[in-house]
């Protein structure tokens, strides 16, 4: 049975705690699990709106796959590759392109959405608005059976299972039409209770040292209710508790629950015991990511190691579309 699953992230900058409970550890299930997992550095899709600032891509590339790998994928176990060193998804995108209705891409509301939010950054172009053209290539040319999401990403596979269909009907039976693997995402706010984010500066990253990360948590987001110090905090619609919940041990979580509803505890002592266990927790995946840092060899050799077997099976792939196509000559 097919069990190919595909996700990936942009290369933007490091990874932070979101991504660690939203995505890497559900990856690192997959891959145990006995899944045939492909997870991509995905630089194109990173072009699509960063295009005027790609300076950096190299050192993001390398950011995001030392976190990859300490955050626990096994380059034995899972394909990690860097999505432009496979040009297959580029050679699948534009195949994908010629048949794929302009209104299809225009409805799509995470483009609207971006829109509005990248007000600073020209969007109006051929590539940001064919970008989901291109995550069904990354999807589609593994012939994924399954991508990684949660409920609120619905939406964006949607439109490869589409393509997929209509490149079915067109040419005949050749892709699998993927299904989504619903994961339970924690919503971890950022330090200032917004979304975490990059452009918000209120991440705490997988590789913040201890007194970056009790610094951060020291000047969090708490208990807006809560004025004084004697006053009974309200622990479930506080930031800092989500944190305790996904660093501390059950029992302690239970404790403080108490400790702070009864005003035992105040938000200052709770922070400052939320940055200990923050790092501790955190500490063997920096220690893995230093050992990587201080040799970027080895990182380059699992990403051409990975780019080698992906390509196995995207060449495989393209072969077949351009026969069924009818773009085989001699």
């Amino acid at each position: 049975m097919n069990k190919n699953i595909l996700s990936g992230m942009r290369p933007t900058g490091p990874l932070h705690i979101g991504h660690l409970f939203g995505a890497l550890k559900n990856w690192r299930k997959l891959q145990d699990d006995g899944y045939n997992c492909f997870y991509m550095i995905a630089d194109y899709h990173a072009l699509s709106t960063e295009y005027a600032s790609m300076g950096e891509i190299k050192h993001y590339v390398e950011e995001v796959a030392m976190d990859f790998i300490a955050g626990g994928l096994d380059p034995h176990k899972s394909t990690i590759f860097v999505q432009s060193m496979v040009p297959e998804h580029t050679e699948l995108h534009l195949i994908f392109s010629m048949i794929v209705p302009i209104p299809w891409l225009e409805r799509n509301p995470v483009y609207k959405e971006q829109k509005k939010q990248l007000i600073a950054k020209d969007l109006n172009t051929y590539g940001f608005l064919g970008y989901p053209v291109l995550q069904a290539a990354d999807i589609l040319i593994y012939k994924a059976r399954y991508v990684p999401i949660g409920m609120d990403q619905l939406p964006h596979l949607e439109l490869t299972r589409e393509i997929a269909k209509r490149f079915n009907y067109l040419y005949g039976e050749t892709f699998p039409v993927p299904e989504a693997l619903l994961t339970e995402t924690p919503k971890i706010p950022g330090t200032d209770n917004r979304k975490m984010s990059k452009s918000y500066n209120n991440c705490i990253y997988l590789k913040d040292s201890p007194e970056v990360i009790k610094e951060k948590i020291s000047k969090m987001f708490t208990d807006p209710k809560r004025i004084y110090r004697k006053d009974p905090g309200h622990p479930k619609t506080c930031p800092a508790f989500i944190y305790h919940k996904l660093f501390n041990n059950e029992e302690r979580v239970g404790e403080i629950e108490k400790e702070c509803k009864g005003a035992i505890i105040g938000c200052t002592d709770c922070k400052k015991e939320l940055g200990e266990v923050t790092s501790l927790y955190l500490k063997s995946i920096q220690d893995k990511r230093k050992t990587m840092e201080k040799d970027k060899k080895v990182l380059w050799d699992i990403l051409n190691k990975g780019a080698e077997r992906a390509r196995k099976i995207a060449v495989e792939t393209i072969s077949e579309v351009k026969k069924r196509v009818g773009l085989i000559y001699g």
